[in-house]
């Protein structure tokens, strides 16, 4: 794989990439519409894809914040046309990584030693290469380690990333400015935490205690000593990504297995713990063909605010829909319903949030449910794209929603994206298993 020998790292320097990166874009749209003059019945599909190429490339000479913002557009299949969430998916484990001699770099900046110095054996060649930093393999002691080394100017560049970033992301999706700007503090936020290699770790050691219990997971050991603001040392996992696990062709036993792991790994972080692994893609997990599988990486955990929690699910009990005064007072609390709504937009939002409710809640409405029924997420998909047309929300006065869904809700579609993947049936009620863990918990609180 090639790698890279630097990385900009002046808002210069990064700013050039973007514009770069737009000029291409529109370059893309005259030839596509110059061709199109030959050829009226030509489709978009080669334009999003020489868009895609193009973005993809820029966004992966700057990595951090840009690259992230990549990968989180790539779960969203209804976002982006396919070309774009075929690229995109790249940034997830396989972004070019960064040549030897900036890895030295870092490690004599934060250890004053090279890592040879540091490591029995220390492979310089990364294993894989994501949106914040590239994993390398090591031995120490006799352990095989994983090693993940951040890009340098990663956390530096995030806040004016974000900002230079806004315009190109408004054009390219479509996006409405005050639904950008709604939520652009609490992404720099989750962006910001995920540089941070020692809150990583620390969250690392604390969430994989508490979800030791649960059947089928594996997490890594972590080391401290081995460890800094900015490279992280933990146990080597082996196991496969989710696309080349699912070309082995699991039996439907397995998937069910590692399917319902994922489910329980969630369910208990969000119900119990009140913090979740919010970033469930597949570069995070690797599965195993006896049905266990690793979990690799906790950079994004979202804390999720009491009243929050007790709020949004509240409605997955559909029972709390019919009690209409209930619902409203909810809508209000999670800011679906504003103060400036007149009764007309009131009544409409009431009702279209409903109708999402009902239909993303489907999961928990029955003891088991199968995440291979493709027509549920046709209908998922159809829906989204209906919100993306509806009159009402591209004009209204505020964006709608609480900022602390922003990372619950995409939690909940990672999740739901990657058991479609898999096909697995699951069941989505707490298992016998969860509920002794639950009091494991609240007998260490007392203790």
């Amino acid at each position: 794989m090639k790698t890279q020998n630097h990385i900009p790292t002046t808002k210069v320097a990064r700013a050039s990439q973007f514009v770069k990166a737009g000029v291409k874009v529109g370059g893309n749209y005259l030839k596509h519409y110059g061709k199109k003059l030959l050829d009226p019945e030509r489709t978009k599909e080669e334009l999003h894809k020489d868009n895609a190429t193009d973005i993809y490339n820029a966004l992966s000479e700057l990595k951090g914040s840009a690259l992230k913002m990549a990968q989180m557009l790539s779960m969203d299949r209804n976002i982006l046309p396919r070309a774009y969430v075929d690229q995109f998916a790249m940034s997830q484990y396989s972004a070019p990584p960064l040549s030897g001699p900036l890895v030295v770099k870092m490690f004599r900046t934060y250890f004053g030693k090279s890592p040879q110095q540091i490591y029995d054996r220390f492979e310089m060649e990364a294993v894989n290469a994501a949106s914040i930093g590239q994993v390398h393999q090591a031995w120490k002691n006799g352990k095989k380690l994983a090693v993940k080394v951040q890009y340098p100017g990663v956390a530096d560049s995030v806040s004016s990333d974000l900002r230079i970033a806004k315009p190109l992301a408004i054009r390219l999706l479509n996006l409405n400015e005050k639904d950008i700007n709604r939520y652009m503090g609490e992404v720099e936020s989750k962006l910001l935490e995920e540089t941070d290699y020692e809150l990583e770790l620390n969250r690392s050691i604390y969430i994989s205690k508490q979800c030791a219990s649960i059947p089928n997971l594996v997490f890594p050991n972590y080391y401290p000593e081995l460890s800094s603001k900015r490279i992280l040392t933990m146990d080597w996992l082996d196991g496969f990504h989710l696309k080349d696990f699912l070309k082995m062709n699991p039996s439907q036993e397995i998937r069910n297995r590692i399917g319902q792991a994922l489910w329980d790994f969630y369910n208990f972080q969000i119900h119990d713990l009140k913090q979740v692994h919010a970033d469930p893609h597949p570069g995070n997990f690797l599965m195993r063909t006896d049905g266990t599988m690793g979990v690799i990486d906790f950079g994004c955990v979202k804390v999720i605010p009491d009243f929050f929690y007790d709020n949004y699910f509240r409605l997955i009990n559909f029972d709390t829909l019919d009690d209409d005064q209930t619902t409203l007072g909810i809508f209000r609390n999670l800011e679906f319903i504003v103060p400036e709504d007149s009764p007309k937009e009131q009544a409409f939002f009431v009702d279209l949030f409903k109708k999402m409710i009902v239909l993303l809640g489907k999961p928990f409405e029955t003891q088991t449910f199968d995440f291979g029924d493709n027509s549920y997420f046709d209908t998922v998909y159809a829906f989204a794209e209906e919100l993306a047309n509806v009159e009402e929300l591209k004009n209204s006065k505020v964006a709608r929603g609480s900022q602390h869904g922003l990372y619950i809700n995409r939690t909940y579609f990672g999740l739901y994206s990657m058991l479609n993947e898999l096909k697995a049936r699951v069941i989505t009620h707490k298992p016998d298993w969860l509920v002794s863990n639950k009091l494991r918990l609240e007998m260490q609180k007392t203790a």
